[in-house]
């Protein structure tokens, strides 16, 4: 497997202080051709640029997490702007919804801030990676009002959302939790969704697929999802790497 591009990870995150280094310096000899490593605040946006300049095959979305919204300040907006022109940026991203830390972040300042956001993209011409947590309705909302260049990653909607997001031109972002036990959606995405809409991600540190679960995730581990999601759609799993290899590159308008 020397195709894996892992579209969504956290590689500043604290889970990796320890060893940081050897991680992503082993990745590519694991397979792992490209990362599109997501900012969640501006702290996380220079940690994630300095990652970037050291390692080639790193690429960077910059954005504001909904998680963090409410200490969000203007000047946040302008970290991303200012960032997005850096060479290693190629999404404005992580961005989105997430009603599950709706007491700490109210509705109408992520709404706020997410609009603020997807305009950033289509001003800069660049793609978001969008979060949508217990936020189906007002996810498909936005993407529909905007209609922006992008991926809902970890996407845990239905079958039928999911190909009301393709319709508009999106793509899907599949994880670890396609290989979970009573992983359903996930399976019924898998099996449905267009090939060409297929992003396949881990959100490292997190969500480390079967029969690594519980662990600390890392890009290599797609190999055990693409291997499930292969099963489910009858093909061979390096032509579904590589598939989901040109999705990222076609998307994120690379070449690695």
């Amino acid at each position: 497997m020397s195709f894996i591009f892992d579209s969504h990870a956290h590689y500043d995150a604290d889970g990796f202080d320890a060893d940081r280094d050897a991680v992503l310096t082993a990745l590519p000899s694991q397979g792992v051709c490209a990362v599109v490593q997501c900012a969640t605040d501006p702290e996380s946006i220079k940690k994630s640029l300095a990652m970037a300049e050291a390692y080639s095959y790193i690429r960077v979305a910059v954005g504001i997490h909904p998680e963090f919204v409410s200490a969000a300040t203007p000047d946040w907006l302008d970290a991303v702007r200012a960032a997005a022109a850096h060479p290693a940026v190629c999404a404005i991203g992580e961005i989105g919804l997430d009603y599950y830390w709706e007491d700490n972040a109210p509705r109408e300042v992520q709404l706020d801030w997410c609009r603020r956001q997807i305009e950033l993209a289509m001003e800069l011409d660049l793609p978001v990676i969008f979060h949508d947590r217990e936020a189906h309705e007002d996810t498909f909302n936005l993407l529909r009002e905007y209609r922006p260049r992008g991926v809902v990653h970890c996407f845990s909607g239905s079958a039928e959302m999911a190909r009301q997001l393709t319709d508009l031109g999106l793509y899907i972002g599949l994880g670890g939790a396609a290989t979970f036990k009573n992983a359903r959606k996930p399976i019924e995405v898998a099996e449905s969704l267009p090939l060409d809409r297929l992003l396949l991600e881990t959100d490292a540190p997190y969500m480390a697929p079967v029969p690594l679960r519980g662990k600390r995730c890392d890009s290599s581990m797609i190999a055990h999802t693409a291997a499930r999601i292969a099963e489910v759609r009858g093909m061979d799993v390096d032509a579904l790497l590589d598939a989901t290899r040109e999705n990222a590159n076609r998307l994120f308008s690379l070449n690695l």
